[in-house]
């Protein structure tokens, strides 16, 4: 078996297809977008590449056969917010045989712990949380928009590797007009009888003033999480620009205390339903065909991007009111087409907002482990450390 550096376009389309050969008989996967993954590693398109470093590799067999494919990075703006140096290792794919594993993940080990990292995470994407960022071990349903799918096998290679589940990611699942219990309704009334409080879907013929609110928020609310940066205003500003062909803005809630944002609940049509007939490619073609299934109504799905409540707003009850105002908006609307909800994965850190989901009607549909390996295999192993 030879390790291969990806240096060339012809190795980025390899890998690529390296993943696509492999689940070629798989009915439930679905062909990532080609220009997702280059863009990670393009320069011109990835601003973390200015100031931090990534490599991609293939395996090949003895026939010449590509049987493996993996990348390592060092995204530095978060590499040292945690008790080690920490670097990534993400795009993992491989048969199921544990001596090819265990070179791809050697190759990464090296390289990071040759630029001075201690441990590294995976499987993780390069750059933010929302996409490619964890390894599917339950509930091995048709993949969503950004979120990896792999073979069972994998958890086996990952943990006979070494790396230790760092945390658990939990995906939760819902029909849409079911009706909400009636204990949720009884908490919401005294937020939504609050005149203080506000609650509203997005307006996109506004969407600098709710990039700015949800900036906000998550500025508020996720920088206490290990390993996660405050959001610039341009970085808010570019997430909206990214979502703004796709944004039903119905479904895009934001909630205000005295006008001032203290929440928000991101979702969008579950576009994988219509990336599935594109087959990797948003040409030309690939647009005319997503067009095309979108206008039939393909699309019966609505995934839950990001959901948050500044501290100071938790645990009143502020998220229950936002979810109620929505439905209101929401079911039993013969103009909205979505049937189910899937929610973004919540990690196991985050009790607070697991049991937020469930007490939405949502259930556990899909679980995900973030793997962490400590190149000093002495060194006490600790967990994610849980959100109070």
């Amino acid at each position: 078996m030879q390790l291969i550096e990806v240096t060339t376009p012809s190795l980025a389309q390899e890998f690529l297809m390296m993943q696509v050969q492999l689940y070629k008989n798989d009915p439930h996967y679905i062909r990532p977008l080609d220009k997702d993954i280059n863009n990670l590693f393009d320069p011109k398109k990835n601003k973390l590449l200015r100031n931090s470093e990534a490599i991609r590799w293939l395996l090949q067999d003895e026939k010449g056969k590509y049987i493996g494919r993996i990348a390592a990075f060092i995204n530095k703006r978060t590499a040292n917010t945690y008790e080690q140096p920490t670097g990534g290792m993400g795009f993992f794919d491989c048969i199921n045989d544990q001596k090819a594993a265990n070179m791809l993940f050697d190759a990464c080990r090296d390289w990071l712990q040759a630029r001075g990292m201690e441990a590294m995470d995976g499987p993780i994407n390069f750059g933010d949380r929302d996409k490619w960022w964890g390894m599917q071990v339950d509930g091995f349903n048709p993949p969503t928009y950004g979120m990896n799918y792999n073979f069972p096998y994998y958890q086996q290679l990952i943990e006979n590797y070494g790396f230790q589940v760092f945390f658990k990611q939990y995906v939760y699942y819902r029909v849409v007009d079911e009706k909400l219990e009636e204990g949720i309704y009884r908490k919401a009334q005294q937020i939504l009888a609050n005149p203080d409080y506000s609650f509203r879907h997005m307006d996109k013929n506004d969407l600098k003033k709710y990039a700015e609110d949800f900036r906000t928020v998550y500025n508020k609310a996720w920088t206490k999480h290990e390993g996660v940066k405050g959001m610039t205003e341009a970085q808010a500003m570019g997430a909206m620009n990214q979502m703004k062909p796709i944004l039903d803005e119905r479904i895009v809630w934001f909630g205000y205390y005295k006008n001032e944002p203290v929440c928000f609940m991101i979702l969008l049509p579950e576009l994988n339903q219509l990336f599935k007939y594109v087959n990797g490619k948003l040409d030309l073609w690939g647009k005319v065909k997503f067009a095309f299934h979108r206008w039939r109504g393909a699309c019966k799905a609505m995934f839950g991007v990001v959901f948050g409540v500044a501290p100071d707003h938790q645990r009143k009850g502020v998220e229950t009111a936002m979810v109620v105002a929505a439905s209101k908006v929401v079911q039993n609307n013969p103009k909205i087409p979505y049937q189910v909800m899937e929610m973004n994965w919540i990690g196991d850190f985050n009790p607070k907002m697991m049991n937020v989901a469930v007490q939405c009607g949502s259930r556990i549909y899909k679980t995900y482990h973030t793997y962490r390996f400590l190149f000093d295999r002495d060194k006490e192993f600790k967990r994610m450390k849980i959100i109070n």
